[in-house]
């Protein structure tokens, strides 16, 4: 079990920089998500840690400890890819084992760790059947198995679950939470699905052009996003971004949202599709009413979209509401919900609005 740091690290590729200047702490027995598009640095971020590529600049500590100038195998940090890179020749178990035996560990203590990996995991069934005669998601769970067999400082996750379905990923990630939290043990996940970073993380990173734009808590990133960058990224339907205009009070989306309180330096506003509140237009309230473009019923939920003007807004609805395309509709939000952001993209902070 280790803390892992980063102090002004930076990797360029030739012309490129794939990591800017990036500092963080991750504590120990932390569940640390990188997260962001691709080519934003996670996965080159994780070869630092590893010690498969050497930073420009910057130092690394992996239990308060310089390593720099250790070799991967010194770091003790086990790593599981996103190609899984288990070997075909062997079976199951023999992948499991692999890392152990390398390190001249006793049978008796082989036997031991990966009996106990292979029930967590549930693969004990599987162990002795070769890769080719496993399905994605088995060996999705044997890499991930002989990462856990070692019992290093810490774990490091490249997208490793980006190849399942959406039900096996969604089983999978609960899978990995559950097991973090048993091991007791730090763990770097990259991914570049929002969902899958705010359902399992601690604490996340969010990257852009090598850059960390944003770390926190994953609810209190999505509550208070520090940039439309950001607020983009998280959530799923995205947020609505509109630009402000004034013209006998402060107006977005063409005229249907009708804003007060407007923070002085804001150009843009921001607003969840769960925070949004479309209702039947009587015409009884002052404004422009928004037209219903599409409805998608989910089940739970239904997602409704609207169009304003030339723009497309998106609310979130329980359940399945009784609501027709091209019907109009009267817009409303919780003023607390409506995010300000300066004409670069920055948030301004939370500001009391009406609305």
């Amino acid at each position: 079990m280790a803390s892992i740091s980063l102090r002004n690290v930076s990797k360029r590729y030739g012309d490129t920089v794939a990591v800017n200047n990036v500092s963080f702490d991750v504590q120990d027995n932390e569940f640390f998500c990188l997260f962001g598009p691709p080519l934003s640095g996670k996965s080159t971020i994780l070869k630092l840690i590893l010690g498969l590529e050497t930073p420009d600049h910057g130092e690394i500590l992996i239990g308060g400890k310089p390593v720099n100038a250790l070799s991967p195998a010194d770091r003790n940090v086990a790593m599981v890819f996103q190609n899984l890179a288990l070997f075909p020749h062997m079976t199951a178990e023999q992948n499991v084992r692999f890392p152990l035996v390398e390190r001249k560990v006793s049978e008796e203590k082989i036997k031991a760790r990966v009996a106990a990996v292979s029930e967590k995991l549930h693969i004990g069934h599987l162990l002795h059947k070769p890769p080719a005669q496993l399905s994605g998601g088995e060996r999705q769970r044997v890499a991930i198995a002989r990462a856990l067999v070692r019992d290093p400082a810490a774990y490091l996750m490249d997208d490793p679950i980006s190849a399942l379905d959406a039900r096996l990923r969604e089983e999978t990630r609960v899978e990995l939470k559950r097991i973090q939290r048993e091991l007791g043990h730090t763990l770097i996940y990259v991914t570049h699905d929002q969902e899958e970073a705010m359902s399992i993380a601690d604490r996340m990173a969010i990257l852009e052009n090598g850059q960390i734009r944003q770390m926190g808590k994953p609810s209190d990133i999505y509550d208070h996003p520090a940039s439309q960058y950001v607020a983009r990224l998280l959530g799923s339907p995205a947020i609505n971004l509109l630009s402000l205009t004034q013209s006998n009070g402060w107006t977005a989306g063409a005229g249907t949202i009708s804003l007060s309180g407007v923070p002085d330096g804001a150009a843009g506003i921001g607003i969840r599709p769960e925070d949004l509140k479309a209702e039947p237009w009587t015409g009884e309230r002052p404004g422009v009413p928004a037209k219903v473009f599409e409805v998608e019923p989910l089940g739970g939920y239904t997602v409704v979209t609207l169009s304003a003007g030339e723009e497309k807004l998106r609310v979130l609805m329980r359940g399945q509401p009784r609501i027709e395309v091209d019907s109009p509709v009267a817009l409303s939000c919780d003023p607390k919900r409506v995010h300000f952001f300066k004409p670069d993209g920055q948030a301004l902070g939370s500001h009391q609005a009406g609305i």
